[in-house]
Formats: C-alpha cells, structure tokens, sequence
C-alpha cells in the first residue's frame, strides 16, 4: 500500500531539524526500499523550510503511522501536523527514475484537498514533469480526498495549473526539492 506523508514544519524549528538532520536521514534509511520519493519542501521564494514530503509503500496502515509519527523530528516536535493518506502511484516510478532536471529551484509539491467525486485521476497530458502524482485517499483505499504531485514546472502558476482549479478547496503550491542525503 502506497501512502502520502506530508510533515508540516512548527514555526520556528529550523534549529531543531538541523540538530536532527543525521537522526532523520538514518531513519529514513531504514525505509530505502520502500520510498517511492522524498525531500524538504519551501516557501515559495525558497527560503523557509515549510515540511517534509515522504511517499512510501509499506504493508499497512499500522506501519504507514509508525512510519510518520515515530520519525525522530516528529518525536522532537519540530512538525506542528502531518498528512498521511492513502495514495495511488500513477506514474508508477520513482524519484530515482526521473529522467529529467534534479537541480535545485524548479521543483514543487502541489497539494490539492476536495471532496465530492474524485478529480484528476488521469495523468495531465505533459507527463515528462511529473515526478510523482495520484490521488489521496481514505485509509478505505477508494474514497477521494485530493490529489499530491512532485513535479518540474517553470514557475508556481505552471505547477499549481496541473490540477482542475475549481475541484479542491485549497491547492498548496510548496518548492520542493529531491530529498535524502547530501
């Protein structure tokens, strides 16, 4: 089962994530395997660290909670929330098999949460941006709550414009970047 978790940064706790960085990476580590993509997200103009994007495939939703709630700048109390969901890989890669541009500064996560019927469970015809997309799910694994995309765009706009505007009652346009040790 593929899962969608989204740490959200506390206000203030970029001094405490850097004394964890090594803490978090090992952690990560233990789930090489399982990611399917990974990395910090930012505020618009790249400045401020605003969370953290985990996509991963473990066996349950038991594992999938552990997984999110027992990550050590979860423990510390450097997230002020997390999204976990459900999650259907469309693009049926991972961020390692991206074949485009991992440069920094063109990258984002767009974060689009509805109701109602589901929308955008096609991929968008400009498919070679895409490093990650599909839908958001309930932990019943067909009820729609959203769509997640990591994707390579030439501005926020261009990024936010893959999902159907009027479908989501907020869409999150974060930097992102590829994640995992440096």
């Amino acid at each position: 089962m593929e899962y969608f978790c989204y740490h959200r940064d506390r206000p203030g706790s970029l001094a405490l994530r850097e004394k964890l960085l090594e803490k978090h990476w090992s952690y990560m580590d233990r789930y090489a395997k399982e990611l399917i993509a990974r990395g910090p997200t930012f505020t618009i103009d790249g400045e401020t660290l605003t969370g953290s994007v985990h996509i991963i495939d473990l066996p349950d939703p038991t594992a999938a909670r552990a997984f999110a709630f027992d990550e050590p700048n979860y423990q510390a109390g450097a997230y002020r929330d997390v999204l976990l969901r459900r999650w259907r890989n469309m693009v049926g890669r991972t961020m390692w098999d991206y074949p485009g541009d991992r440069s920094p500064g063109s990258q984002y996560l767009v974060l689009g949460l509805g109701e109602g019927p589901a929308a955008d469970l096609d991929l968008p015809p400009d498919q070679h941006q895409l490093i990650a997309y599909g839908p958001l799910l309930a932990d019943d694994g067909d009820t729609w709550l959203g769509t997640a995309a990591l994707l390579d765009a030439p501005d926020p706009e261009s990024a936010r414009s893959v999902l159907t505007q009027d479908r989501y009652e907020d869409i999150e346009v974060h930097a992102w970047e590829f994640g995992g040790r440096r």
